[in-house]
């Protein structure tokens, strides 16, 4: 019985985390969080989960696109430099880019992997309508 709740907790989160891969809400995964470009909805349309949280809230979300963009420059470096054998100079252009672009790229799933992280955890509220 025991393996068995594991197991479905484990597929729960595998459902909420390919959920949030897919920039959908990780309750009900039926609409996007994003309304525009950079833009984050309040709630979710179809089952009104809130997603703009108190101030602050976010903050791990910020932190993870920073960690995660510094992991990517390191392996970036590490395959350019090390492995393949290019100096410096040659390096630094790709490392500069990918410093200016990822965070960029990685803004929404941030933000939709900290939901994720956040309804696997604890669920999240519900619009008063």
């Amino acid at each position: 019985m025991i393996d068995l709740m594991q197991q479905t907790k484990f597929q729960h989160i595998v459902e909420v985390l390919a959920r949030s891969a897919k920039l959908d809400c990780p309750a009900c995964g039926q609409a996007s969080i994003v309304s525009r470009p950079f833009h984050i909805k309040h709630h979710c349309s179809n089952c009104h989960s809130l997603f703009k949280r108190e101030d602050g809230f976010f903050v791990g979300a910020i932190l993870a696109n920073v960690v995660i963009t510094e992991l990517v420059i390191l392996v970036i470096w590490f395959i350019g430099s090390v492995v393949m054998g290019f100096k410096y100079e040659v390096v630094l252009p790709a490392l500069f880019v990918t410093a200016l672009v990822f965070p960029l790229a990685f803004y929404h799933h941030s933000w939709s992997f900290w939901l994720g992280l956040d309804y696997a955890v604890e669920s999240l509220p519900r619009v008063q309508s």
